[in-house]
């Protein structure tokens, strides 16, 4: 029995870990590197094991950094069996079509800005540069999404190998998942976190409690912090919301489009009902991937928790509300660029990597009636770290846009428990021998390993292998 780490080791993005037992290799998430360059090119590079030689994936849920590199995977020769929840099915086809489109949009760009070059040489460059993979490969992939699991219901994924998937409360659909291995009469359990949410939110029930493990793997994003209690980060929104409105600008959030464009939704909703907000305010929802996941949000009831599940049964929609609008159209959403206030704009991406988001920011960073509003994690080397972090002045398509706005950032929104919430489940797992700490920074990951007591620490590198003790 062994395990190996070929992604999310040492970093944020990329979520990638290959457990080998009784004949069989299995896959935890086949996630895409996102941020700066060096991550970019990441994704291109072999896997570090043949895809043709794995036999199953294990998908803990739909984020890009999860499941983005399974197209990729059957692109160069997977042919087993993914299995996930019936909501992550859904919203992974959802963000695998959504990412190949922009593979194969910025593989157009990058040729023409290759021809724009006369010698020979560049352009035979650019006749070599193809998209990570296409739209067909995404699809193509969708046919091995073949068995679904529910929560808390064993499944024999193989002989010597059973799977169980536990309410991970982080997006829709979202699981940590707990193998039992064995192997030549040896067992061993071995539990993985995923992306761990945080208790009290909206929409979601909490996390699971998990069961003992002799090994866990669990992720470590705020693993060196804690965040603002969600009440007065709500009470924060509404009051910037006002603020905003009041002065005659606009409120533009970036905003991830699985859970935390739906999570807003659902408080903007609210504020606007109890009249918190004070004001009307026209608000866009302006992310094509993000309206198509709303609308899986209302398929997928059986993950609500109680309060969001009332709201529904009672005829409500829990993300509609006066003032909302869903802007697909690429002209409606230049239309929203001519709005000079009064307005609360939602784009993707959330860490400003691509998107739409990109041409709000151009537009009303320089102003100084506007605020942006970041809700979750940015990684270092994105837009939304550069904002952040308290650049003055940003580079978006070419030109440089002085920081003028109010920039907040409000942490209670993250879909990722803070130290706090990750102490509390790993302690519940009751002193495995081995935990390893994977997806987060490399302090990040310190601090918390410093946390944790009764239990060998390892924090592998890109590709390490290590036995799992029988």
């Amino acid at each position: 029995m062994k395990i190996s780490f070929h992604g999310a080791a040492q970093n944020v993005t990329g979520s990638c870990h290959l457990v080998e037992c009784a004949g069989k290799r299995i896959l935890i998430d086949c996630g895409l590197f996102q941020g700066g360059h060096e991550l970019a090119e990441e994704n291109a590079k072999d896997f570090g094991f043949e895809a043709e030689s794995i036999d199953f994936v294990l998908l803990t849920h739909a984020h890009l950094d999860h499941c983005g590199r399974i197209p990729l995977l059957a692109k160069r020769g997977f042919i087993g069996e993914v299995i996930t929840t019936p909501a992550s099915v859904e919203l992974a086809r959802l963000i695998m079509l959504d990412s190949a489109g922009l593979q194969e949009a910025d593989a157009r760009y990058q040729k023409r800005k290759a021809k724009r070059f006369h010698s020979s040489h560049k352009r035979k460059h650019s006749n070599e540069i193809e998209p990570l993979y296409s739209t067909l490969d995404a699809l193509n992939c969708l046919e091995f999404f073949r068995r679904r699991a529910s929560y808390n219901e064993p499944i024999q994924i193989a002989a010597g190998i059973r799977a169980t998937f536990l309410d991970a409360g982080h997006i829709l659909g979202s699981a940590s998942i707990f193998l039992e291995l064995e192997e030549e009469g040896h067992k061993h359990t071995l539990l993985f976190s995923g992306d761990l949410g945080y208790g009290g939110r909206a929409i979601l029930r909490n996390p699971t409690p998990p069961p003992r493990a002799d090994t866990v793997v669990m992720e470590t994003t705020y693993g060196d912090r804690l965040h603002k209690q969600l009440q007065p980060s709500v009470d924060e929104l509404y009051q910037i919301v006002n603020e905003t409105i009041e002065r005659g600008g606009n409120v533009i959030i970036p905003t991830f489009a699985l859970e935390r464009a739906q999570e807003i939704l659902y408080y903007l909703r609210e504020g606007i009902t109890n009249q918190t907000i004070k004001q009307y305010a026209n608000v866009f929802l302006d992310s094509p991937m993000a309206i198509s996941a709303t609308q899986i949000f209302a398929r997928h009831p059986e993950c609500y928790n109680t309060e969001t599940l009332d709201v529904s049964s009672n005829d409500n929609d829990p993300f509609d509300f006066p003032g909302l609008h869903f802007t697909r159209e690429t002209a409606d959403s230049m239309a929203i660029n001519m709005i000079n206030g009064g307005a609360i704009i939602m784009a993707g991406s959330g860490m400003c990597t691509g998107g739409r988001i990109r041409h709000h920011l151009k537009h009303n960073l320089w102003n100084k009636r506007n605020s942006i509003v970041f809700v979750g994690f940015a990684a270092r080397g994105t837009l939304a770290r550069q904002i952040i972090d308290g650049a003055k002045r940003i580079k978006i398509y070419g030109e440089q846009i002085l920081v003028n706005a109010s920039i907040h950032t409000i942490g209670g929104f993250s879909a990722h428990a803070d130290q706090s919430e990750l102490l509390a489940w790993h302690k519940l797992t009751r002193d495995p021998k081995t935990t390893f700490l994977v997806h987060g920074e490399e302090s990040s990951m310190q601090v918390f390993a410093d946390k944790l007591h009764h239990t060998q620490v390892k924090i592998p590198a890109m590709h390490q292998q290590y036995a799992l003790e029988k």
